[in-house]
C-alpha cells in the first residue's frame, strides 16, 4: 500500500545495506564530508601562515584554501601571524582547540627550529597531527641587475675582496633561504652579512629597494621579479635546473655538492583532532593539488607539488629535524 512502512525485518535490512553502501563509498573516498565528520565546518576555519603575505608558504596556502572551503562546504580564511621566525604562528597553531577550526600551514621553518632556537613554543613530533606534505621549491640566490654581479664566482672573488661590504636579505632567522646563505658563507669562504625580514616578500623589497645587495629566497615570490628581470638570478639550491629558468644553474653543477636546500610547506592540525576531520582536509587537500590545472599553476609559480598523505608529512618532519639541527652546528649558528 502506498506510504506503508516496510516490515520491521525489511526496515533492518535496508539499514544494513544503507552501512554497507556507505562502508564501500569510505572505501573508496566517496563518503560525503556530512558522513564522515557531521556538522562540520559549521563556522570557518582558519589556515594560521606563520609568515608575512606574499611567500611561498603564503602563495600555497591561498592556492589551498580558495579550493579547500568548496571542497569541504565550508568558508575557509588565511591568518598571517609572523614574528620571531615562525614561531609565534606554529605556537599559536599548537596551542589552539583541536577541533578542526584552526590549522597551519608551514614551511622548513617548523623543522629548522627546534636546532635554531633554545626554546620554542611547540614540539615537532607532538603537537601536531600531520595532514598532508602540500609542495616544495628551491631557493634561489638573487642579486639587483645594477650589483654588476652575475654569477656565484663574481659574487664571491667580489666579496673576498671586499669582506662583510655584502649583506643578504632572508625571510626570516631559521628558513631555508637563511640557511642556504650560512651555507653560502662557508662552501664560498667569504663574509656577508645577513639582515632577516618577516617573510619573503619584505626580503624581495628589500633588494629591490636597494637595502641590501643579494637575498636568498624561495622560488616562488621571487619568480615574477626575475622573469621581469628586476632581480638576476644566480643559482638555485635544488638538485635539478628549475624548469622555465633553464639557464640558471644549482650550486650543485657549480661544484657544490652538498648543497642542496628546498623549502617545503607542510599542512597541520593541532594534535587531537578529530581523525574524521584530519582525513577529510587530507583528502580533499590532496585531490586539489593533482587537478591538472591547480598542479601547473603551482608549478608555474615555482611549486614542485608533492601532494602526500598524513605519512609524507610525518616522514619528512622526522627526517629533516635532525638533519637542519646538523646543518645550524655546522654552520655556527648559535641557537638563540
Amino acid at each position: 500500500m502506498s506510504g506503508s512502512k516496510p516490515p520491521l525485518s525489511s526496515r533492518r535490512e535496508i539499514l544494513r545495506g544503507a552501512g554497507l553502501a556507505i562502508g564501500a563509498m569510505a572505501t573508496s573516498g566517496l563518503v560525503p564530508w556530512q558522513a564522515r565528520a557531521a556538522g562540520y565546518p559549521d563556522r570557518p576555519v582558519k589556515i594560521i601562515v606563520p609568515f608575512a603575505p606574499a611567500g611561498p608558504t603564503d602563495i600555497m596556502a591561498r592556492v589551498l584554501s580558495r579550493h579547500l572551503g568548496e571542497a569541504i562546504g565550508g568558508s575557509v580564511i588565511i591568518e598571517n601571524k609572523a614574528g620571531a621566525g615562525g614561531n609565534i604562528g606554529i605556537g599559536a597553531a599548537a596551542h589552539a582547540e583541536p577541533d578542526g577550526y584552526t590549522l597551519l600551514v608551514t614551511s622548513s621553518a617548523y623543522v629548522v627550529n627546534p636546532g635554531l632556537y633554545e626554546k620554542i613554543p611547540y614540539d615537532p613530533y607532538k603537537d601536531f597531527a600531520p595532514i598532508a606534505e602540500l609542495g616544495t621549491s628551491p631557493n634561489v640566490i638573487l642579486v639587483g641587475p645594477k650589483l654588476g654581479i652575475n654569477s656565484i664566482a663574481e659574487l664571491i672573488a667580489r666579496a673576498k675582496a671586499n669582506p662583510n661590504e655584502l649583506n643578504y636579505a632572508s625571510p626570516g632567522i631559521g628558513t631555508t633561504p637563511h640557511l642556504s646563505g650560512e651555507l653560502l658563507k662557508i662552501v664560498g669562504g667569504i663574509q656577508i652579512t645577513h639582515v632577516p625580514f618577516s617573510g619573503a616578500g619584505p626580503a624581495i623589497q628589500a633588494v629591490l629597494g636597494g637595502i641590501t645587495q643579494l637575498a636568498c629566497a624561495a622560488l616562488p615570490p621571487a619568480h615574477p621579479y626575475i622573469e621581469s628581470g628586476a632581480l638576476k638570478a644566480l643559482a638555485v639550491t635544488g638538485a635539478n635546473r628549475w624548469f622555465d629558468l633553464p639557464d640558471v644553474p644549482t650550486m650543485v653543477e657549480l661544484g657544490y655538492k652538498d648543497f642542496i636546500a628546498d623549502t617545503f610547506q607542510g599542512f597541520l592540525a593541532p594534535v587531537k583532532t578529530p581523525p574524521e576531520i584530519v582525513t577529510l582536509l587530507s583528502t580533499n587537500a590532496i585531490r586539489i593539488l593533482k587537478t591538472p590545472e591547480i598542479a601547473e599553476q603551482l608549478r608555474n609559480d615555482g611549486f614542485e607539488v608533492l601532494a602526500n598523505g598524513p605519512d609524507g608529512m610525518r616522514k619528512r618532519i622526522e627526517d629533516e629535524v635532525p638533519k637542519w639541527r646538523d646543518v645550524v652546528a655546522k654552520a655556527g649558528i648559535k641557537p638563540v
